[in-house]
């Protein structure tokens, strides 16, 4: 990880609107594969499996640590996310048996 050294306050906002957009990307696209898990599954508890959940969350936990990032604020940010895409997956996993 490389941190440009920034001369202007709007220098530092063209770095973080550049990482916001990268962010929002990545979330997409973290998103399109928990969709394509939904195939993989053969019951709602085999989604919201604990141990996996878990699993995540402490290993954003330790990266987190590793970059030197609040482990909290991404603890919560990823429950916020997970939480949202259980949901998405839950409804692919019905849309699919559905058909």
């Amino acid at each position: 990880m490389k941190i440009e050294e920034c001369h202007s306050l709007e220098e530092v906002r063209h770095y973080i609107d550049d990482l916001d957009d990268k962010i929002v990307e990545l979330i997409a696209e973290r998103n399109g594969y928990v969709k394509q898990a939904a195939r993989f599954k053969d019951s709602i508890d085999d989604i919201k499996e604990k141990d996996r959940m878990e699993a995540v969350m402490d290993r954003v936990r330790t990266r987190a640590m590793e970059f030197g990032v609040s482990p909290n604020l991404l603890t919560k940010l990823y429950t916020i996310m997970v939480d949202a895409m259980v949901e998405s997956e839950i409804s692919e996993f019905q849309n699919a048996r559905s058909l």
